[in-house]
């Protein structure tokens, strides 16, 4: 594009093979320009901080500091920074913390260019990239009552394999108040068991293991 200048992006993945994809891609656009490439969200604050880039592409699940604090950070500091979430996880969950963290738009790494590309040019001209599949699943959040901090912290343990015993002793509550959490999060995430508890809070991103 003549005359203009070119948006300035910042790549931050932990993953080399998503990287160089995004790069490869990227160079063929006359109006984009890959300025740095952070492997972990740290790297990722710095950087921008630094560069100041046009745009952040954020991977949501990162070392030594994951996308979502990343996001939070850069945000904090540069309240008019342009951040593309790109990532593997689409749970409703998930994309409510990004967007929340302060995410303009989500994109799921199984999109190809002709969705990466228009969500890049979007994002940087400041308005929302939300892709239908990832609208529908945000919008099924609203079908479920919130966990709080406590219930979540009882499921994590819980995808650990630990019994309410063990749980009680992580958390320094009683058993008989592990057992009221677990009865609210069956109720909450409409599980019949403890199992199906845990697949359900991995599969919305409510837990990672």
């Amino acid at each position: 594009m003549k005359n203009q200048t070119k948006i300035r992006i910042l790549v931050a993945d932990d993953h080399y093979i998503v990287r160089m994809g995004v790069i490869s891609l990227v160079s063929t656009e006359p109006d984009m320009e890959i300025v740095a490439e952070a492997v972990n969200g740290t790297q990722a604050v710095e950087l921008f901080g630094k560069l100041e880039p046009d745009l952040a592409l954020m991977d949501l699940s990162m070392p030594v500091k994951d996308g979502i604090r990343a996001t939070i950070e850069i945000r904090n500091k540069f309240p008019a920074a342009r951040i593309l979430m790109l990532t593997t996880f689409d749970g409703d969950e998930d994309i409510h913390k990004a967007l929340q963290a302060g995410a303009q738009g989500y994109v799921l790494k199984n999109c190809t260019g002709d969705t990466l590309i228009p969500a890049l040019r979007t994002v940087a001209a400041g308005q929302r990239w939300i892709p239908k599949d990832v609208a529908g699943r945000l919008n099924s959040r609203k079908m479920f009552e919130e966990l709080t901090p406590r219930e979540i912290q009882v499921l994590q343990l819980l995808s650990k394999g630990l019994a309410n015993k063990g749980i009680a002793d992580a958390l320094n509550i009683s058993e008989h108040t592990v057992k009221d959490h677990l009865k609210n999060i069956l109720a909450k995430l409409r599980a019949a068991d403890r199992t199906e508890a845990v697949t359900k809070a991995i599969t919305r991103g409510i837990i990672h293991l």
